[in-house]
């Protein structure tokens, strides 16, 4: 019995070990996809995000293949990584999922990168509790897209979050309402630790690690690569 009670134990602890390797593989990967998408967004000649919306941006979310086809966000996709300004520079990586929310004619599209510009210090604030619903909790608009913003500074004044999407190539800004967006306790746990609190990265108090470059590398150039194409 005494010998069965061991086996069992050391099964519980490989599977658990299992489970943290491949939840930290996960968030490792998101960052890399979530990189990927913002390059590829600001690489598309006249088409990528306005360096005045880079500029006036708080934070910057990025959902890499939020769906694969049907009417709600697939639970596999739905999961996000996010950076805020700070003094400093970006802030370290936090994890996000996002569930719901109305599409329109997204509905039934092999799968959608998501963008979010979160344009004020209240909708940050938004992003630092454990959920809240975009068009409910805070407003939303289809973000401005080009080279340049358009000189109606409506999108500063009117959302506290401007949303882009991407579905087989065509990039353009897309009204997202009812969505909820959630804190990724499991990724935050899987890439940091236990005891790191999401307003303590975002906030700039947690270095970020290695494995978050090429997210945070993408941020960085997204202003740069907007620049370069005036």
């Amino acid at each position: 019995m005494k010998k069965f009670m061991m086996l069992v134990t050391f099964l519980g602890l490989a599977t658990a070990f299992s489970w943290a390797d491949q939840d930290r593989h996960d968030t490792d990967d998101r960052l890399v996809h979530a990189g990927e998408v913002l390059h590829q967004i600001m690489a598309a000649p006249d088409n990528g995000i306005p360096q005045e919306v880079l500029d006036h941006a708080k934070c910057i979310a990025v959902v890499p293949h939020l769906i694969k086809g049907g009417f709600v966000f697939g639970a596999e996709g739905g999961r996000g990584v996010a950076t805020c300004r700070t003094p400093e520079g970006w802030s370290a990586p936090a994890f996000f999922s996002i569930t719901g929310g109305n599409w329109g004619l997204q509905i039934g599209v092999e799968g959608i990168d998501l963008v979010m510009i979160i344009q004020s210090d209240r909708g940050m604030q938004r992003l630092l509790t454990s959920k809240f619903q975009i068009g409910a909790d805070a407003s939303v608009a289809a973000g401005p897209v080009g080279r340049h913003a358009s000189a109606d500074t409506d999108w500063k004044m009117n959302a506290e979050i401007l949303t882009y999407s991407r579905a087989k190539g065509v990039f353009a800004g897309i009204t997202l309402n009812g969505a909820d967006v959630r804190r990724d306790d499991d990724s935050m746990r899987a890439f940091y630790g236990p005891g790191v609190a999401i307003h303590d990265v975002l906030h700039g108090r947690v270095p970020p690690p290695p494995a978050a470059a090429p997210f945070l590398d993408a941020v960085r150039g997204a202003k740069e690569q907007a620049a370069a194409a005036r």
